[in-house]
Formats: C-alpha cells, structure tokens, sequence
C-alpha cells in the first residue's frame, strides 16, 4: 500500500489554530486526529465526531506525524 501525501492535505495557515498544522479545508488540527487514535478512537469514531473528515484524512494525520517523527530529534525526558 502506498503511504498517503500528507502535503496535498496538511496545512499550516497562522489564522487557523495559530499555524498548528490542520486537515485542508477544516479547522481539525492533525494532533486532534492522532490523539484520538492514541486514546483508542478508531477511525470510524473519530469520523463520527468529526463528519467533515474523510478516511483519507485519518490516514494523512498518521503520515503526517511518521514523516515529522523521522526529521525531528527526540530526546527522552528525565523521569
């Protein structure tokens, strides 16, 4: 399967949620969207409380968040 292309559905726009990166043509930050899988939501919950967003949409938090997760440095915080 191949992965989806998060930059023709992730945008960063400083009028919307302060340039936090949102769904297209939504006010959904994908953070919204990968915290709720986090929390055990499936992607038909998470749909169903956010009917604007598309399966695809889901999947473009969830590639959005791989890639940013390859370029950036995490360093574990001290217990």
């Amino acid at each position: 399967m191949e992965r989806t292309r998060w930059q023709n559905r992730i945008v960063v726009d400083l009028d919307i949620h302060h340039g936090e990166p949102c769904i297209k043509g939504t006010r959904i930050p994908v953070a919204i969207v990968i915290g709720s899988l986090a929390d055990g939501m499936t992607p038909e919950e998470i749909r169903a409380a956010y009917p604007q967003l598309t399966h695809e949409d889901v999947r473009t938090a969830l590639s959005y968040a791989a890639d940013t997760l390859r370029q950036d440095i995490l360093l574990p915080l001290p217990a």
